[in-house]
């Protein structure tokens, strides 16, 4: 417990077993009021083995499908299992879990709370078609918001109990589905969406893959998620709400 609410943290994860523990630890012992269930995202490697061992729950699917998938998996369970807050945090190192209190506390006023990397905290930077796409996006969802959101493609984010019904049984599972898409979706809905200002950190293992092609591909695919996202119907009907186990 949390200031008196059930908080979950979820981490999708997919070939993390040689970073994943020491994240489950450093959440554990920042957060040792909030429950962890890492989403192995059908993995080939040891992940789900290094997550039991670090003291996590563990939810495996058996093939990848993707950080939406992942994430809709994740807000099952917080839905079945009666959680306050769902907080997403990636299983690689990036999101600083003590900047979560400020998530909590902004959720205090919102029903999703973006953890916003260009808001000035940090010096995390793109460059490119990234930063075009970005740019575009944030200007668009501020304007459905109508309230200033610069990283709409954010990974680190909290919702509460009723969003977290909603996204158990809507959460899209599509590329950037589980950023760009589900923060319009959510806005669609009726829900209130506002944002506080994190800084990045460098990934614990691993490198992230970069290339002139991939950024145009990022840019393209970006243009056509925010279209499908807009002409997509949405659930208007905000699910039942139970409290206690």
């Amino acid at each position: 417990m949390i200031d008196g609410k059930r908080v979950l943290i979820i981490l999708p994860a997919w070939m993390e077993a040689e970073g994943v523990a020491e994240v489950i630890k450093e959440v554990r012992a920042t957060l040792p009021g909030a429950d962890t269930v890492v989403v192995d995202d059908g993995s080939p490697d040891a992940t789900s083995q290094v997550a039991l061992g670090a003291g996590a729950d563990v939810l495996r699917l058996p093939y990848n499908l993707g950080v939406g998938g992942a994430m809709r998996l994740g807000y099952r369970y917080a839905a079945d299992n009666n959680y306050d807050v769902a907080i997403q945090v990636d299983a690689d190192g990036q999101h600083d879990p003590r900047c979560v209190p400020q998530l909590l506390e902004k959720l205090e006023h919102a029903d999703l709370v973006i953890g916003a990397r260009f808001a000035g905290e940090g010096d995390y930077t793109v460059r490119g078609p990234r930063k075009w796409a970005m740019t575009v996006l944030a200007t668009v969802l501020s304007r459905m918001a109508r309230t200033k959101l610069t990283d709409v493609t954010s990974g680190f984010r909290a919702c509460n109990r009723d969003l977290i019904c909603q996204f158990a049984r809507t959460y899209p599972m599509e590329y950037l589905g589980d950023t760009v898409e589900s923060t319009v979706s959510a806005i669609r809905a009726g829900y209130s969406v506002r944002q506080v200002p994190v800084a990045m950190r460098e990934r614990i293992a691993g490198t992230p893959s970069q290339s002139p092609l991939r950024a145009m591909m990022y840019l393209l695919r970006i243009g056509l998620i925010l279209v499908v996202a807009l002409g997509r119907k949405v659930d208007m009907q905000r699910p039942s709400v139970t409290t206690g186990r």
